[in-house]
C-alpha cells in the first residue's frame, strides 16, 4: 500500500509539467508589444508622408496683384508696381511708381534741375548713370541697366525709401542715347517711361560754361579740387574768374551742331510721353516746376537746391576775346545770343 502510494506519487511528479517563470512571460509579452508598436508607427509615418507630399504639390500661394485705382485709362501704361529683388517695398508695395528720364546736354542746367527734383521726398533721379562706359557699351547693357533702375534695384545717393513715386535718371545725349535711339524709344513706349527734355536757349552761354569747366578739370581753381557745381558764392566767384578764349572759326559750326542735336532728339522721341523745358525759363519762372511735378503725377512741393550759379554777369565780361565773338555772330541766326541775358 505504501509502495503504491509511493509509485503514484512518483508518477504524478514525473508527468506534471514544469511551471514557467513569470519573469520570462512578461519579457515575451513586452517584446511582442514593442514589435507591434514599431510596425504600427512605421505604417502611420508612411501614410503621413504620402499625404504631406500630396499637400505640398497641391498648395499654391496666390498673390493679389496691385491695381491702379482712380487713374485715367490713358495714364495706366505709365503706372508701375515694381518688385525689387534687393529689398521689400512692404506697405508701399501697391503705391504706383512713374518712370522718367531727363534728356539733356552737358552744362545745360541739368545738374541743378536734378537737385530740385531730388528735394521732393517722392522723387529719385539717379544722376548720369550712363557716364560709366561699360553701361553704354551696347544697347543690351543699356536696356539691362534701365531695367535695374526702374525696378528700384539701382542704388545711388539719390535713392529714396520704398515709397518712391517717381524714379529716373539724367541722360546726356552723347551717352549712347542718339546712337541707339530706335531701341530706346521702343523701350520708353513699352515700359511707360516719360521723357523730360531740358535744353538751354542761349547756346553761347552753354559754350562758355563748357570751356570753363574743361579748364578747371586741370586748373582745379577751388582749393586744388575740380568742381563742376558749387554750393557757395565764394567758390562760384573763384570759378567765374577764368575767362575762356573762344575759337571763332569753329564757333558757328559748334553752335549749329548742338542746335541740330536737340532738334533731332525731340524728333526721335516725339512719339513718347514728354515735356520740353528750357533752363532760362525755369530761372525766370520757377512755377514751371509745378508743371514738372504735375507731369510726374507727384504732390506739389516747394523744391530747392543748394547749388549756386557760377557765371552771373553779362556775357561780354565772361569771354576773353568778346570783340571777335561779336563780329563772328553778327548777321547770323545766332546773333541773338549776344544780347539774350537774364538776371539772377
Amino acid at each position: 500500500m505504501a509502495d503504491d502510494f509511493c509509485l503514484f506519487s512518483k508518477d504524478s511528479f514525473i508527468i506534471k509539467p514544469p511551471k514557467a517563470s513569470p519573469m520570462m512571460l512578461r519579457m515575451v509579452v513586452l517584446i511582442f508589444a514593442m514589435v507591434c508598436g514599431v510596425y504600427i508607427c512605421s505604417i502611420g509615418l508612411k501614410q503621413i508622408g504620402v499625404h504631406s507630399s500630396g499637400r505640398i504639390v497641391s498648395v499654391h500661394v496666390v498673390e493679389k496683384p496691385c491695381e491702379a485705382t482712380d487713374i485715367e485709362p490713358s495714364e495706366k501704361p505709365y503706372v508701375h508696381f515694381p518688385k525689387p529683388k534687393t529689398f521689400s517695398r512692404v506697405e508701399c508695395a501697391c503705391n504706383p511708381v512713374r518712370n522718367f528720364a531727363i534728356l539733356s546736354t552737358q552744362r545745360s542746367g541739368s545738374g541743378w534741375f536734378e537737385t530740385l527734383l531730388n528735394s521732393h521726398m517722392n522723387i529719385s533721379s539717379n544722376g548720369e548713370i550712363f557716364s560709366v562706359k561699360v553701361r553704354k557699351s551696347n544697347v543690351s547693357t543699356i536696356l539691362d541697366t534701365l531695367d535695374k533702375l526702374y525696378n528700384l534695384d539701382f542704388f545711388t545717393s539719390a535713392s529714396k525709401n520704398e515709397c518712391t513715386a517717381a524714379v529716373g535718371l539724367k541722360w546726356m545725349l552723347n551717352q549712347g542715347l542718339m546712337q541707339n535711339h530706335e531701341q530706346i524709344v521702343e523701350y520708353f513706349k513699352t515700359k511707360g517711361v516719360s521723357a523730360i527734355f531740358l535744353f538751354r536757349r542761349n547756346l553761347l552761354r552753354r559754350m562758355i560754361s563748357m570751356l570753363a569747366n574743361s579748364y578747371d578739370q586741370s586748373a582745379k581753381l577751388v582749393n586744388g579740387t575740380h568742381k563742376s557745381h558749387v554750393h557757395s558764392p565764394k567758390e562760384a566767384e573763384m570759378l567765374a574768374s577764368y575767362k575762356p578764349t573762344i575759337n571763332t572759326t569753329l564757333l558757328i559750326p559748334n553752335l549749329k551742331q548742338v542746335d541740330n542735336m536737340a532738334i533731332k532728339v525731340v524728333q526721335y522721341f516725339n512719339s513718347t510721353r514728354h515735356i520740353i523745358l528750357f533752363y532760362e525759363d525755369i530761372i525766370k519762372n520757377q512755377t514751371i516746376l509745378n508743371d514738372v511735378q504735375d507731369f510726374l503725377k507727384v504732390p506739389r512741393r516747394d523744391l530747392y537746391s543748394r547749388q549756386v550759379k557760377i557765371h552771373k554777369g553779362t556775357l561780354s565780361s565772361q569771354v576773353e576775346n568778346w570783340v571777335d565773338v561779336e563780329k563772328t555772330l553778327k548777321g547770323t541766326p545766332y546773333e541773338s545770343f549776344l544780347h539774350a541775358d537774364y538776371k539772377i
